[in-house]
């Protein structure tokens, strides 16, 4: 008898030590369920049926289930019954985690264009939202065509899940191609992860153009100036070369992980991490490092006013990229690692003011060179990466230039800048498990039939 009462209680011990190692995970599934719901509802206006089959189509993520309440502009996920998040819409900031009903903040001035309107249609890209009209006999429209047709799905089948690709030639668009079941339209936001890094590259560019920053000094950032961190520099951070320990894991209860769905200042909880190594002696990839950058703004500026409308006054409405909403954390920080929604056509005038050195229609919204800066390999990363950018000097993609660099993001969000080619491809999607970025961009390359 007394053996026979073991068994239940072996079985409960197990539970309960799996259920208490693995509880952790459920917070991550939860926030990042709610705070992909709330951002595919309210900010990117999409129907949530479609959100929790693709976007949330991922991981243990699959199995959270969200309650939506659209007059507060909230969702509530919970799995499992055993734990829950709730993400909050706030207007020009779009959604953040929260634990709190306090929605008194600051927010950006700007005011997003209609983009939709008819003289838009009727404009070419990028003065409008139209196709042009020019004709670049070296273009070979037909095979272009079925290279864009070969990176999305059949109908009914989900394997290189694409959403939307744009494709940019000597600052034309000359194709496009959306998800076939009519969800994702050219005026759809989609999410751009840690394309976004690239986005904290040009406010620190806007900012070393104003002379309010400097890449040479020491990172402005109080806490560091009595240990060793002091030696930490701007340059250091941009080149994800700090020296500062950081976990990257997306699969695990990580740094990146506790920072994006259990603290509500991304900025200070990066901070505070302490130096792994001599800044400048390793390259490690860390979100963190791009929320510090971020934060690094917010504290130069000293004015939150200033900080949020600095994106949009000195970037996004001087190149017309009137979708776009860089979104911030619960307490006011643009989560620059990860969280902001514009449309496929609007991720393209990001890489295009990229491809033309950071000049604008004469207006140089970069600094002199800054370009040359990102996209020259950081000493410790073998050609792989520059100032927040990734870079192709490795011949990581053997069907592309290697003067190509990009912006990448998770589940395969790219923003592909080919300079020698004068080209700007777009690639924005729910997974990349499946899909062949290199043989994407070479298919996409191969419709030039004659070098100019």
């Amino acid at each position: 008898m007394k053996k026979k009462l073991w068994l239940p209680l072996l079985i409960v011990a197990a539970i309960s030590i799996i259920a208490t190692s693995q509880y952790p995970k459920l917070y991550v599934a939860t926030g990042y369920g709610a705070k992909c719901m709330a951002s595919g509802i309210f900010v990117a206006g999409r129907e949530a049926l479609n959100i929790q089959e693709n976007d949330l189509d991922y991981s243990i993520v699959k199995y959270t289930r969200s309650i939506i309440d659209y007059q507060e502009k909230s969702v509530t996920t919970t799995i499992w019954g055993l734990a829950s998040q709730k993400a909050i819409y706030r207007d020009g900031l779009g959604c953040c985690l929260t634990t709190d009903e306090d929605r008194n903040y600051t927010k950006p001035t700007h005011s997003p264009a209609n983009f939709k309107t008819a003289n838009s249609w009727k404009m070419a890209w990028p003065e409008g939202e139209g196709i042009g009209d020019t004709i670049f006999p070296e273009l070979d429209l037909t095979q272009l065509k079925n290279a864009i047709n070969n990176a999305f799905d059949k109908r009914g089948i989900k394997i290189q899940r694409t959403a939307a690709v744009v494709v940019i030639y000597k600052g034309r668009l000359v194709a496009e191609q959306y998800w076939r079941d009519q969800s994702i339209q050219p005026e759809t936001k989609l999410w751009g992860w840690s394309m976004n890094k690239s986005i904290i590259n040009a406010l620190i560019g806007v900012m070393v153009k104003k002379g309010k920053l400097s890449l040479d000094a020491s990172a402005p950032i109080e806490e560091w100036l009595n240990d060793q961190r002091k030696d930490i520099t701007l340059n250091d951070l941009m080149h994800m070369s700090s020296g500062l320990s950081w976990n990257e894991d997306y699969g695990a209860i990580s740094d990146v992980t506790t920072m994006l769905y259990r603290k509500r200042d991304v900025f200070k909880y990066a901070r505070d991490f302490p130096l792994e190594k001599q800044p400048n002696s390793e390259w490690k990839y860390s979100s963190g490092t791009t929320n510090i950058l971020s934060g690094i703004v917010r504290k130069t500026l000293k004015n939150d006013q200033l900080y949020l409308d600095l994106p949009y006054t000195e970037i996004f409405n001087k190149i017309g990229m009137h979708s776009m909403v860089l979104e911030t954390d619960a307490s006011g920080n643009y989560v620059g690692s990860s969280y902001g929604y514009a449309t496929a056509r609007d991720w393209a005038k990001f890489g295009q003011l990229y491809l033309q050195d950071g000049v604008w229609k004469g207006d140089s919204i970069l600094p002199r060179d800054w370009v040359t800066y990102s996209a020259t390999p950081a000493g410790t990363a073998k050609g792989i990466y520059g100032a927040q950018f990734w870079l192709n000097r490795s011949g990581e993609l053997p069907d592309a230039p290697k003067d190509m660099f990009s912006c990448k993001g998770h589940r395969g969000q790219r923003i592909f800048i080919v300079p020698s080619r004068h080209l700007v491809v777009v690639r924005l999607g729910f997974a990349e498990d499946h899909f062949n970025h290199n043989t994407f961009i070479g298919s996409i390359l191969g419709s030039f039939v004659q070098q100019n």
